[in-house]
């Protein structure tokens, strides 16, 4: 196995496919990139250990002193680089050129993973590849998806007819030299947007079907525990928000369970748990639907037009219209809608004088035309803010005055719009907080008709802008772990009950970040996710020939959800669907393409199947 790439993914997938399928694997990295231990990598690391250092005693004071040891060591853990260099063979290169794929081996490997952070990097590495070497199977990073689409078909086609040579003199198999197009992106906005808001479910979608997952609160909370269809994972058992270290997979038996048999779910007892919910059919509906509110989010509703104070004075002004003509009718004893009639021609200034009327006539003619007084620059003031509204369509909004419960999302790179997409599906209001003002999330952000606020993050008042103080959830996944880091923590001075959920790099890191927030505010929730650390599996999969459908975080764990072919293999075929099934290691949760099949279906050679799996029993289904 060949990868090459220039950021912690490349290293998270060599330590992937090395540590849990036993790959060889020759990685290939810019030269600045060999001194960077795995998977630590950016920049901005140093400068984040050093900030980090700084806070601590701070943020954590006398309550976080084993916190605060374990975070350090959870930082060094990932420092050193002499272990990965025995382990792997390492190329430095700057450019993927001929001759650097050829000392890497390229002609010879079953599998190249081109996980660059740049689009045409890997576009470019991928043609030559496949050149060099028609038979291998490709992995590309890329998150243009369109033009993935597109590239995934050409080199498909390319190594079809170079396999239909036969210039090799060998007979390659159809699916050696498939090309498999994913995104980090696509992959981590999911498991983030569903991180930062509590009770939202984990959706996996495939040809045909929509698996559902949701994760149970513990039955001692008042809420009862229902099963659902399985039981995916158990939680752990060491805290009531096990998010973190906790989670991981030296928790021994308190961490988290992942496909646990129905014994150990009954010996649980109060623990949280994550269960498929629902199977069910998936023709496209979804995505018309999505398509239908991209297409009628570049209108603007009616409601939109008008700010809610001068809907609020338009509603005063109607109501004073109808007490009036009540008041009339009830004064002069005429019929109601005569008086209401007159009254309109009172507040629009028509000529007819109530001269020798009762005097109760002749106030409220008065009071109708103060009225019409006060309704003129009411009129003005909705034109005016009606053409300014279609005259703004493409600017940016700000947030609205009131708003509250909402989700503020720092970084709208290439994760920040993937999740910011994700949850305007769920219909969770955001306002999004970005510093440069070309960045590319920001047309989706004002397609969406989303607020955003642009600033240094770091900068006072950037945060409160955002309405921070009445905010659900902060949402941190800029490029900069020392961004996202002091934007946390600065929103903690503000809210120290608030739930936040930040990106960083390293998986080390992030333990280390969040036992100190853990430890400095307890009754707040905490969320650290490396986004490499929930893609690696996907891209590992898909190098060894396996259609990864998803991948859900379970706590600090990651379970994987994939298509398998049932011919081959002896504990799927001729078993019934529900008895597909190994404990800690994998479960068939359905047939594809077909919601309807029951659990005793019987699998057989031809079909093709979901499972659920974690990393390693993924690697045994090979």
């Amino acid at each position: 196995m060949v990868v090459c790439g220039d950021d912690g993914l490349a290293h998270r997938l060599a330590a992937e496919l090395r540590g849990v399928y036993g790959e060889q694997v020759v990685l290939v990295v810019p030269p600045h990139e060999r001194t960077v231990g795995t998977p630590v990598v950016g920049r901005a690391r140093a400068a984040s250990v050093a900030l980090f250092d700084r806070v601590v005693s701070a943020a954590v004071g006398r309550g976080a002193g084993n916190g605060s040891g374990n975070g350090s060591a959870g930082v060094g853990h990932g420092g050193g680089t002499a272990q990965r260099a025995d382990a792997e063979r390492v190329v430095e290169a700057a450019e993927l050129t001929e001759a650097v794929f050829a000392e890497a081996g390229v002609e010879r490997a079953a599998a190249l993973a081109l996980v660059y952070e740049d689009d045409e990097t890997n576009i470019r590495a991928a043609l030559t590849a496949r050149r060099l070497n028609p038979c291998v199977r490709l992995v590309l990073r890329l998150y243009n998806r369109r033009l993935g689409q597109h590239i995934e078909q050409l080199l498909d086609h390319t190594a079809a007819l170079a396999a239909g040579d036969g210039s090799d003199g060998g007979s390659p198999r159809p699916d050696a030299a498939s090309t498999t197009v994913l995104s980090d992106a696509d992959t981590a906005a999911p498991a983030l947007a569903a991180t930062a808001v509590a009770g939202t479910s984990k959706v996996v979608q495939t040809e045909g079907l929509l698996l559902r997952a949701v994760e149970r609160l513990p039955a001692g909370t008042g809420r009862p525990a229902e099963p659902g269809l399985c039981t995916l994972a158990l939680l752990s058992a060491t805290s009531t928000d096990p998010a973190g270290a906790d989670g991981s997979e030296g928790s021994g038996e308190h961490g988290p369970r992942l496909l646990p048999d129905d014994e150990e779910v009954r010996r649980a007892g109060a623990r949280g748990s994550v269960v498929l919910e629902q199977v069910t059919s998936s023709d496209g509906s979804v995505s018309g639907a999505a398509a239908g509110r991209g297409v009628g989010a570049a209108v603007p509703p009616l409601g939109s037009l008008f700010s809610p104070r001068l809907r609020w004075s338009l509603a005063g002004l109607v109501g004073c219209v109808v007490a009036l003509g009540v008041a009339l009718s009830v004064v002069t004893g005429i019929h109601p809608l005569r008086a209401f009639y007159l009254t309109l021609l009172d507040l629009f200034a028509i000529d007819d004088p109530a001269i020798g009327a009762s005097l109760g006539r002749q106030i409220l003619q008065l009071l109708s035309g103060l009225v019409g007084l006060l309704l003129l620059p009411v009129l003005l003031a909705a034109v005016l803010e009606g053409l300014g509204t279609f005259r703004t369509a493409s600017a940016l909004r700000k947030p609205p005055r009131g708003l509250g419960g909402h989700v503020v999302l720092l970084g709208l790179g290439k994760i920040g719009t993937r999740v910011l997409t994700r949850l305007r599906e769920l219909h969770i209001p955001v306002v999004c907080v970005e510093s440069d003002p070309e960045a590319r999330g920001l047309a989706t952000a004002r397609r969406l008709r989303v607020p955003v606020v642009l600033g240094d993050v770091t900068q006072e008042g950037v945060l409160e802008a955002a309405k921070i103080h009445r905010a659900h959830a902060l949402l941190s996944v800029t490029s900069s772990d020392t961004t996202n880091l002091e934007a946390v923590l600065y929103a903690r001075s503000v809210r120290p009950d608030l739930r936040v959920v930040l990106r960083l790099y390293d998986d080390d890191f992030a333990t280390a970040v969040y036992r100190t927030l853990r430890a400095a505010h307890p009754l707040a929730q905490t969320r650290s996710r490396s986004v490499s650390h929930l893609a690696a599996p996907g891209f590992a999969g898909a190098m060894l020939g396996r259609q990864v459908l998803g991948a859900i975080p379970v706590e600090r764990r990651v379970l994987v959800f994939a298509a398998v072919d049932v011919g081959g293999h002896v504990e799927l075929e001729g078993r019934a669907l529900g008895e597909a099934f190994r404990a800690g290691a994998w479960r068939v949760l359905a047939l594809e393409g077909r919601a309807e099949v029951g659990r005793d279906y019987v699998l057989r050679a031809g079909d093709r199947v979901v499972v659920a799996a974690t990393r390693r029993g993924l690697a045994s289904l090979r």
